[in-house]
């Protein structure tokens, strides 16, 4: 009887996280496009910056006047500036920069890929990760996917392949911080928190100085965008993710990466009238392989890494 209670709560658990999963990735491919939407029309990088932020802090700053801080100071200031050096206001000012010069999915494709990419490199750097035979192809199939998807934009106007190389630079710097927090053994939700709310103070003169088209855009869009930019992207993916690593584990979790460049193409064309080229196609299905392919040895390995020797204790 317990047991098949027990059995029960676990495939509900299963279930809701599966359900967390494509929710995710439906986040983040409808911040893609609108990102790309508003600075195509009205917004500059720095006006997303400012709402992302302000959005997120709605959200985060109860919960850090909650703990009274105390998460942050236990993490230390320079750790926290550095955290959000890496994966808070650069960070999205970074790939809005890209957003205005190339379209939704080649950032929906990039910067997870190279996420993956520069995570598993890294992480042998940094820590001596061993690496199985399934990630290792996986990375390659990456590598080969991020070349076969920059050749029509090598070829061709060289604006795009700007905005194509600072989506892979914001994917090194957000595998920096997660190295970072692994090193550091931050927790998770102290260290987005401290990341958010740092990111809020130089708002108000990156605002003032910054250009800005934001009196251009209209109300509904900026609140839009607050919504989409900062609670959904910047507060609820992030709550999602970590339900995801909690109830089915990190490895897991990334297996969901793949389907965001796919889900952005697809709304993208949908709602921008933005196609990628044939072998751009070709590419993201090489990339989204490598990356599910990443995961699934990943999690073979920890498999193994887990499983007693036989004879052992």
């Amino acid at each position: 009887m317990g047991d098949s209670v027990a059995s029960e709560r676990d495939s509900g658990s299963t279930t809701l996280a599966i359900f967390a999963g494509l929710t995710m990735i439906g986040i983040y491919a409808i911040q893609f496009v609108a990102a790309r939407f508003s600075l195509r029309e009205h917004l500059t990088a720095t006006d997303l910056a400012v709402l992302r932020f302000g959005g997120a802090a709605v959200v985060f700053l109860p919960i850090a006047w909650r703990g009274g801080f105390a998460g942050m100071r236990a993490l230390g200031w320079r750790r926290a500036l550095a955290l959000a050096a890496l994966a808070g206001l650069p960070y999205p000012l970074i790939i809005n920069w890209g957003l205005t010069y190339a379209p939704a999915a080649h950032a929906a494709a990039l910067c997870p890929a190279s996420i993956v990419f520069f995570s598993f490199l890294l992480s042998r750097i940094v820590f001596h990760d061993g690496a199985s035979r399934q990630r290792t192809i996986g990375v390659l199939a990456i590598i080969a996917g991020l070349f076969l998807f920059l050749a029509p934009a090598r070829e061709g106007t060289g604006s795009v392949l700007f905005g194509d190389m600072l989506f892979i630079g914001s994917g090194l710097m957000f595998s920096t911080y997660a190295v970072l927090v692994r090193r550091w053994r931050a927790d998770p939700v102290t260290a987005t928190a401290a990341v958010v709310l740092l990111s809020c103070l130089p708002l108000p003169v990156l605002y003032l100085l910054a250009p800005s088209q934001i009196h251009a855009a209209a109300v509904g869009e900026i609140i839009g965008q607050i919504v989409i930019q900062g609670i959904l992207a910047g507060a609820a993916a992030m709550f999602l993710y970590t339900y995801i690593v909690r109830h089915l584990g990190p490895q897991a979790a990334s297996l969901f990466l793949p389907g965001i460049p796919i889900a952005t193409v697809v709304v993208g064309m949908a709602v921008l009238g933005e196609t990628p080229m044939t072998i751009q196609f070709a590419a993201i299905a090489i990339m989204a392989a490598g990356m599910g392919l990443s995961a699934i040895g990943g999690r073979i390995a920890s498999r193994r890494l887990s499983t007693p020797a036989p004879g052992g204790s």
